[in-house]
């Protein structure tokens, strides 16, 4: 009886382990997107995640939702500095997320300030 528990409890973790590297190592998609980034902020209660918005029109009305993984300082750090300004960001979208990763299923991973085109015109 003990042998087909640990069979079990075996396989289950296992089983979790391959759907953590699948979602982990296989993007679903890679990118640029560009807009002014109008939100970025540290949520959570037992696990704190960093969640940012980047508007992509003049009225707002398509928003693009991201998280940052912990792991990336660097690009926490420049986009709380460029919190309001017209940036352009990398991403990884992957198939699912966990929790303690973030809301969203894109991952930004790299960030660098564009000059906006509705003022350089």
């Amino acid at each position: 009886m003990k042998k087909i528990l640990f069979i079990i409890l075996g396989s289950l973790l296992g089983i979790y382990l391959a759907y953590f590297a699948f979602v982990y190592y296989v993007p679903y998609s890679e990118g640029t997107r560009a807009g002014e980034l109008i939100k970025f902020s540290n949520k959570g209660v037992l696990f704190k995640t960093w969640e940012g918005e980047i508007s992509q029109g003049i009225s707002g009305a398509q928003i693009f939702q991201f998280s940052v993984l912990d792991k990336e300082e660097e690009v926490i750090e420049k986009l709380k500095e460029l919190q309001g300004r017209y940036v352009k960001v990398e991403y990884v979208e992957r198939y699912s997320t966990f929790f303690f990763w973030g809301d969203t299923t894109y991952f930004i991973n790299g960030v660098e300030e564009e000059p906006s085109p509705f003022f350089n015109r």
